[in-house]
């Protein structure tokens, strides 16, 4: 039989933001098809370790929590060198981890330290893991690159009392494209997924979880789910999702959630 005593290598993704939300919904569904999933949380170390713990369990691959600040560019280097020495590689990079601030704020309104902050987390965090990952990438010849946007991201929307974010977020959708083009000889590929409206109690939740609700609250539309987007997440990293790159995707259900901003 061919290939049989062979060991098949598990790739090893990381995932930024990891212990809470769409990335451990994402980080259990990647453990579900065989990934050793490297978990990187900033506080949330309980939160963390408890995702690690049932991965290991229920789905007996590797998981390895690190922390750090993707905001720091030498956080950033130490989360990748702690990963390798775990890990022979890094196959697949998930930006989940984005810096966000609740209160409602005109540009103006925003100091110094906090622009700054919103820009190196959402923006430079990805340039500061993508140059210390992507050679390594090049050298295997294959390699994933995900990161998360928000709806309508690629068309540089106004986005009122989120100038920060939005203005970071608009320049990885350009970003992200940039490392496709630049990538693709290497079989490395890069797509941002935009999620829609999922509010921060069901980033956590199941598909399944939104349709009993939905049928409980005699709804005409379901809330989406952290397992909506882990799930395109999925696909988008598959060995036979390589013609697809450069590409931004939403994951709204339909819904205007910009619009339904504006009218706050």
């Amino acid at each position: 039989m061919i290939g049989e005593g062979l060991l098949v290598r598990r790739k090893t993704a990381l995932i930024t933001g990891g212990a809470s939300g769409i990335g451990k919904n994402t980080a259990i569904q990647l453990a579900k098809n065989g990934f050793q999933v490297v978990i990187n949380y900033r506080n949330s170390e309980t939160e963390a370790n408890s995702l690690a713990k049932h991965i290991h369990e229920c789905y007996g691959t590797t998981c390895m929590i690190i922390q750090g600040d993707v905001a720091k560019q030498e956080d950033c280097s130490r989360m990748v060198e702690e990963a390798l020495t775990a890990c022979d590689t890094i196959d697949v990079l998930i930006h989940n981890a984005g810096p966000y601030i609740h209160e409602r704020k005109k540009m103006t309104d925003y100091n110094f330290e906090e622009w700054h902050y919103l820009l190196n987390g959402n923006l430079s965090a990805v340039f500061y893991l993508s140059k210390l990952i992507i050679p390594i990438m090049r050298k295997q010849r294959w390699g994933r690159i995900i990161t998360l946007g928000f709806d309508r991201v690629e068309s540089a929307p106004g986005w009122i009392y989120r100038s920060a974010f939005a203005a970071a977020k608009t320049g990885l959708a350009s970003l992200t494209r940039t490392i496709a083009i630049e990538e693709a000889e290497y079989g490395i590929t890069a797509n941002m997924v935009s999620p829609g409206d999922i509010t921060n109690n069901w980033k956590e939740k199941l598909i399944n979880d939104s349709r009993f609700a939905m049928i409980e609250e005699q709804s005409l539309q379901r809330a989406g789910t952290g397992e909506d987007i882990a799930r395109v997440i999925d696909f988008l990293i598959d060995e036979n999702s390589d013609f697809i790159t450069g590409s931004v995707i939403p994951v709204t259900g339909g819904v205007n959630v910009l619009g339904k901003v504006y009218k706050e």
